[in-house]
């Protein structure tokens, strides 16, 4: 009996010194919800994507090009449909943040007349879509409601959250129109192109 006690005095203060079973783990909190901007910003995206790539697919000696078999007696050129896209993306993007645009709009419906290269006409598209981006980004619940007034005239206010449905809208009806204009021309728009098999 004296061995057993005896071990037992010398493995108790072991066993003193071991330390204390760790506590089950707290389960890992939820992801936060995206803000509202974040939300429809993860959908507006897609429009620049697209956007942007059929602009970059017409060559700049057809950048002009507006057709003439069928209906289309008074339509924009192709140049056009960027710039007044790009426009309406300032234009409404400094709606959204209660701004003045930061680059000029002209007449929204041509935009700006000072811009007549595609190079020039490129870069105010990209940088349309970048500033309308950050514009969705900046709502939130608590401004996504907020009255703007309506930029077409008599009618009901927008709200944030309608500016940005209407850019989303705005892009791809005309996005569409370009779509057309490049087929008409024998390019297959970017986004319609068979993607390489992995």
């Amino acid at each position: 009996m004296k061995p057993r006690i005896l071990s037992l005095l010398l493995v108790l203060p072991l066993a003193a010194q071991a330390p204390a079973p760790k506590a089950p783990a707290a389960p890992p909190a939820p992801a936060a919800e995206p803000t509202v901007g974040a939300a429809m910003d993860g959908t507006y995206q897609w429009v620049p994507m697209q956007f942007i790539g059929a602009a970059e697919a017409m060559p700049e000696d057809k950048f002009d090009f507006v057709p003439t078999q069928g209906e289309f007696k008074g339509v924009k050129t192709f140049a056009q449909q960027v710039k007044h896209v790009a426009a309406v993306n300032f234009a409404m993007g400094a709606m959204i943040l209660g701004e003045k645009p930061p680059a000029e709009v002209g007449d929204m419906e041509m935009g700006p007349e000072s811009l007549k290269t595609k190079a020039e006409v490129v870069k105010y598209m990209k940088d349309s879509f970048s500033y309308a981006r950050k514009a969705i980004q900046s709502i939130t619940a608590q401004n996504g409601s907020r009255p703007i007034k309506n930029p077409f005239g008599p009618g009901p206010d927008f709200t944030a959250i309608g500016m940005a449905t209407l850019l989303a809208f705005h892009g791809m009806d005309h996005y569409g129109q370009m779509v057309e204009y490049l087929r008409m021309n024998g390019i297959v728009p970017p986004a319609s192109r068979p993607r390489p098999k992995s």
